[in-house]
């Protein structure tokens, strides 16, 4: 039954020919460099007869990155998204999108001004009819062509700089897979040459608050193609797990059996094809994945090199990530010590905080440990799991930055390696997100998770209520001693009132008791009064 309801789901969507509006994809959008589409609301660029936007100039960052790329003007994502456009919609209030036409994060409404805030649960609290809509969903985005995006198939150079426009038509799933290959792919020289170390979504500070968009965009996307507005995803604990216990039939697909690097037939997601996959190719080849089918699924987990990845991260692996006040540090690469987002990405022990090329922990241990398509990062998005891991370990950022509520000057303006910079836009996103912009609270972005607000919860019943239960037993007997210091306290004014008369005509004026109290005086007295 439930077979047919996908396949009714499937067919109720017409399947017709990214990053890339598919309205700003013309050799006129390109020569020109503008991408301000119209709203359809009111057939104005941006939605600007409406107050929603207006058609403006980028302003990009001038702060100096790090020395981990030596070139300059080489490479498409250089000063994002100058390369192909210096001027897009800027959106005012609350609206958001490439033509305005969305609410920001964690608004709704027609006038975006309606304030949301989504749970993302963990995957073994879904039922069973909410765990089989999740993966309809994700079967309905991977059959379904975007009608928003499309994909550069070359490099603006090989566009003749834009006046012959190659574009291809892509997935709504692919197109995230694209866009995580496009923004960790190398850079491309020329000829056999290539430059490796280079990526605008990992290795450096920009690490988190890219994989946060990218999951906000991903989520958001679903909620358009299906209607759900209340649809968030799931994520998957793997503190403490001895294996991939959501690598079953009833979950993200099990063993083939007869070749364990396949998932099992009886899986929904033994038939994906993935995308992006073959690096060295397209290095060799000077070209940009296309989106063209490449094969199965691959994942094998368990059966990987355990000299580089021993075992999974533990409860205290998390706590002592927590526990690094510095979100980065030094060169603000894979090199950095005592950082918390290196110790969370994996290029630092989770035991000292100091960087270790031998090994891959945390994050980069669950990649590892998949042993197949996960592994491959610039492919890795191909695997459904990604989206359950990295929204887990967008959870552990979100602890952190409840933890120890950084400033944004926490994060770094400058020095750091290409396109991580705070006030850098964020490749390959359009419309436009610098990397400081989601180094906040995710409730202040419209979600949050429901572990997290159990153990705001459980802060409260642990730390709070003991003392109010506390209290509640012996309030009689601090009523009591109050109303008797009452009594006793009236008793002894009537009687000082009786002997001051007295007293005062005894003592001489200069005995009095001196209104001001000396500097010691006044600070004893308030350390009593705070006690």
């Amino acid at each position: 039954m439930f077979l047919v309801f996908l396949h009714c789901l499937l067919w109720s969507f017409q399947i017709s020919a990214g990053h890339f509006p598919r309205a700003c994809a013309s050799s006129k959008n390109l020569m020109a460099k503008e991408c301000c589409p119209p709203w359809m609301g009111d057939g104005s660029p941006c939605g600007q007869l409406s107050g929603r936007g207006s058609c403006q100039d980028i302003l990009l960052s001038n702060a100096p990155s790090g020395p981990q790329f030596p070139f300059k003007g080489v490479d498409d994502r250089e000063l994002w998204p100058s390369v192909f456009y210096n001027r897009t919609c800027q959106c005012s209030g609350n609206f958001m999108g490439f033509n305005c036409g969305n609410c920001k994060f964690g608004f709704g409404g027609p006038n975006c001004t309606e304030k949301r805030l989504s749970i993302r649960r963990n995957i073994y609290d879904l039922s069973v009819s909410e765990k089989n809509r999740f993966f309809s969903y994700l079967t309905l985005s991977k059959h379904t062509i975007s009608p928003d995006y499309v994909i550069p198939t070359a490099t603006y150079g090989q566009m003749n700089n834009g006046s012959t426009p190659m574009f291809n038509d892509i997935s709504i799933y692919d197109l995230f897979v694209w866009m995580h290959y496009y923004v960790s792919r190398d850079t491309l020289l020329g000829g056999s040459e290539i430059w490796r170390d280079i990526d605008f979504a990992h290795e450096a500070p920009g690490f988190l608050p890219w994989h946060r968009l990218f999951l906000l965009l991903w989520e958001q996307e679903i909620q358009e193609l299906t209607g759900d507005e209340n649809f968030t995803i799931p994520y998957w604990d793997w503190r403490d797990a001895e294996s991939c216990d959501i690598c079953t039939d009833d979950y993200l697909g099990g063993h083939h059996p007869e070749n364990p690097n396949l998932l099992s037939p009886a899986s929904f997601f033994s038939s994906w094809q993935i995308i992006c996959s073959r690096s060295e190719e397209y290095n060799s080849r000077q070209v940009l994945c296309d989106g063209t089918p490449e094969g199965p699924l691959l994942r094998n987990p368990g059966n990987h090199d355990k000299a580089k990845t021993p075992r999974l991260p533990s409860s205290a692996d998390v706590e002592f990530c927590l526990s690094l006040t510095q979100y980065e540090t030094g060169s603000m690469d894979r090199n950095s010590n005592f950082s918390f987002r290196n110790t969370l990405e994996g290029f630092a022990s989770p035991l000292t905080g100091i960087a270790d090329s031998s090994q891959s922990s945390m994050h980069n241990a669950l990649h590892i440990y998949m042993n197949g398509t996960m592994s491959q990062v610039q492919g890795s998005a191909n695997d459904p799991i990604f989206l359950l891991h990295h929204a887990f370990v967008d959870s552990i950022f979100e602890q952190w930055l409840r933890r120890h509520r950084p400033l944004l000057e926490a994060y770094p303006e400058a020095n750091a390696p290409i396109g991580h910079n705070r006030d850098s836009y964020m490749v390959p996103f359009i419309p436009l997100y610098r990397n400081g912009d989601f180094f906040i609270s995710s409730k202040n972005l419209g979600y949050d998770y429901s572990y997290l607000q159990e153990s705001d919860a459980g802060f409260y019943r642990n730390y709070i209520e003991p003392y109010l239960d506390e209290a509640s037993q012996i309030w009689p007997w601090l009523l009591g001693a109050a109303l008797v210091g009452a009594a006793v306290a009236a008793a002894l004014a009537r009687l000082g009132s009786c002997l001051c008369p007295q007293k005062r005509k005894q003592q001489p004026q200069e005995e009095r008791q001196p209104l001001l109290m000396d500097k010691d005086d006044y600070h004893s007295l308030l350390y009593q009064s705070h006690l």
